[in-house]
């Protein structure tokens, strides 16, 4: 009777030391990264409109005709592609699993839908969807910007101006070509 008294005690103590295993992870953080579902989510999402920037960009540099459409697509190659990797070392930095490098089959299909213009219509209808596509980039990254994860935060405060002179220059070009 003692040894089964010991044992429970033994048995209740393990468990309890177990249990108090504090691994520096909030209540709604997973075990393999150390940021929440909300960073992980706009990690994701971030990553995918970069991505989508990007293939969408290299396709302008060979389909647009207005000199300002194609300066606009380089501008966006080399800031997306900027943005990209400082979102891939935060996602590594944060042991976030890395992303599909493929976009999303609307994605995809949005981008086929456009290059199959040519010319002006293609000017139009690119910046058009680079008006629409930055004003949503944007609204992700102000959520973003109130992430209890501090990287997260300040990620989404660097690269918030760089969307917004997107959108503005988006904008502005695109009411050029009406």
């Amino acid at each position: 009777m003692k040894n089964i008294l010991y044992l429970s005690a033994f048995a209740f103590f393990a468990i309890s030391a177990t249990s108090c295993n504090d691994n520096k992870k909030a209540r709604n953080y997973n075990q393999k990264t150390t940021v929440d579902d909300q960073g992980i989510n706009f990690i994701k999402e971030a990553h995918m409109g970069e991505l989508l920037e990007i293939k969408f960009a290299t396709v302008a540099q060979s389909k647009a005709q207005n000199p300002r459409v194609l300066n606009f697509a380089k501008m966006l190659i080399a800031d997306h592609t900027t943005a990209l990797n400082e979102l891939n070392e935060l996602a590594a930095d944060k042991d976030v699993p890395k992303q599909d490098t493929t976009l999303l089959p609307d994605q995809q299909k949005m981008i086929d839908g456009v290059a199959q213009l040519s010319g002006a219509a293609f000017d139009k209808a690119y910046m058009q969807m680079m008006v629409t596509d930055h004003g949503k980039d944007i609204e992700l990254y102000k959520e973003a910007t109130g992430n209890k994860v501090v990287k997260v935060r300040k990620y989404a405060e660097k690269t918030l101006p760089v969307l917004t002179t997107h959108l503005d220059s988006a904008k502005v070009i695109s009411a050029s070509l009406k």
